[in-house]
């Protein structure tokens, strides 16, 4: 898997990372992109982590490959995520700035914390985020935006879509 040398480097050991290696976190995220993109799809990922840092569900966005229009990353890594009493103590960590719908998600359940990879493509619902107290990591992750940007020039009607367009 992409990222394994990364996280072994960073000390990342199997399904934890350390809870303020925010930069770990995202390179689980984005293994699920670069996974979306070889699928077919939309190159977006996330993974969501508890407060000790073990890693709880991952996943990224299968709008296409499962002809969903819910199937979004975000989504995607909470579900396999499971059941949990709060999730007051949980990062969620994701390749692009989560759009209105799974800013929705991250404000219903509580996710305390949300990684962002990048921004400057969609700005989606950070600054909505932030106002309601959930604390909003942004890395400016030159790597998300290369990803993203190269799929929306070849699929521009896919991202369009994606985004309410």
């Amino acid at each position: 898997m992409a990222g394994e040398g990364y996280a072994a480097a960073k000390g990342w050991e199997g399904d934890h990372v350390s809870t303020e290696d925010y930069s770990a976190m995202l390179e689980v995220a984005l293994a699920e992109a670069r996974a979306g993109l070889q699928e077919g799809g939309i190159p977006i990922g996330s993974a969501l982590f508890d407060a000790s840092g073990r890693l709880l569900g991952r996943g990224h966005n299968r709008r296409v490959q499962h002809d969903d229009p819910s199937a979004h990353a975000e989504v995607d890594a909470f579900r396999a995520a499971g059941r949990r009493p709060s999730y007051a103590d949980t990062t969620i960590a994701t390749t692009l700035a989560p759009c209105w719908y799974c800013s929705g998600l991250v404000r219903q359940f509580g996710i305390g914390t949300v990684v962002v990879g990048e921004s400057r493509t969609f700005q989606g619902g950070i600054d909505w985020l932030r106002d309601c107290g959930v604390r909003v990591v942004e890395c400016d992750s030159q790597e998300c935006v290369d990803l993203l940007r190269s799929f929306i020039r070849l699929r521009p009607e896919v991202w369009n879509e994606d985004i309410g367009v």
